[in-house]
């Protein structure tokens, strides 16, 4: 089953009743004028088991504690913005496989050249997906970025990786005059930041589902990052994410804000069309795929990631 993105964006109150996300809208509750079983028309539900990923956007949405139980049972990653509408928390379950802690010590012995390795095949589907993002949505010569992503040994020691992303940021959005992607850059870094919030979430929310620990990366080290291994597994999805930006800057224009309607195209991130060993899923379902790849690469069943080619 496809898991749901939802987005509360204006003032609520999300409680639980019976299994059911219960959301109302204060503006309607509170009025005097309006009457009580207009009110109560006004109420709408949705299935806990049916949420992915939950947003909030907007710093007057009321959500009780068992709203937030119910949700990390069912694996929902939820997600907090601050007043420019960025992300800036993530809250997920702490417990998501049965067989957690046998799990949790197969990747914390995970040998260094395993690492290495699994980092090759990162930044090699990484570089090729975004040579097709690049052959898609722009006339730049891609040849240089396959043979890039064949060079790229073991652990990335010539850092080919830094070598294919300024050919590609160089590339990507050269109609945008001066674009430099940098987290605080003007648009479209704002949408990129907002994307690639939401795919760190999803990638993260998969992790855990797979019994893994998000904070064990297997090349990001940062002691202020509890994500690294959601920012290493989340890089060969990343060239999706600009993809989208791309087409939603050739309809709404370079010097965009966040509106409210290009947060709801970017928040279809999960739902996006992935495709691994020759069969189409959507982006949730693909990333599961992969964290299940990775486990069995920690736990010795396997040598191979299964990330998503474009």
């Amino acid at each position: 089953m496809i898991k749901k993105t939802l987005c509360f964006s204006n003032p609520a109150y999300l409680s639980l009743r019976d299994g059911q996300l219960v959301i109302k809208i204060p503006e309607i509750q509170n009025s005097k004028g309006v009457l009580e079983e207009l009110k109560e028309k006004s109420v709408i539900t949705r299935p806990i088991e049916d949420i992915g990923v939950l947003v909030i956007d907007n710093r007057q949405v009321t959500v009780t504690s068992a709203v937030l139980d119910a949700l990390l049972a069912n694996n929902c990653a939820v997600i907090t913005c601050d007043a420019r509408s960025m992300p800036v928390g993530l809250l997920l379950p702490l417990y998501g496989n049965t067989t957690q802690s046998e799990r949790f010590r197969v990747q914390i012995d995970a040998s260094l050249p395993l690492k290495k390795q699994l980092w090759q095949q990162t930044i090699q589907y990484k570089i090729i997906n975004q040579a097709a993002v690049l052959s898609e949505c722009t006339d730049a010569e891609t040849h240089c970025m396959k043979v890039w992503a064949a060079d790229v040994r073991s652990g990335d020691p010539q850092n080919v990786e830094a070598k294919a992303a300024a050919y590609y940021w160089k590339n990507i959005f050269r109609d945008v005059t001066g674009f430099i992607r940098d987290r605080e850059g003007t648009p479209p870094n704002n949408m990129l930041n907002y994307g690639y919030a939401i795919l760190r979430a999803v990638v993260a929310r998969s992790l855990v589902s797979s019994g893994l620990l998000p904070t064990l990366g297997i090349h990001h080290h940062n002691r202020y990052n509890a994500y690294c291994l959601a920012d290493d597994i989340m890089e060969p999805y990343r060239p999706y994410v600009d993809r989208l930006v791309v087409n939603i800057m050739a309809r709404y224009g370079h010097d965009m804000a966040l509106t409210r309607e290009i947060k709801m195209q970017l928040l279809s991130i999960p739902t996006i069309d992935v495709k691994i060993g020759g069969k189409r899923s959507p982006l949730m379902v693909g990333v599961s795929q992969t964290t299940a790849s990775l486990y069995k690469c920690f736990s010795g069943k396997s040598r191979k990631i299964s990330y998503p080619e474009m």
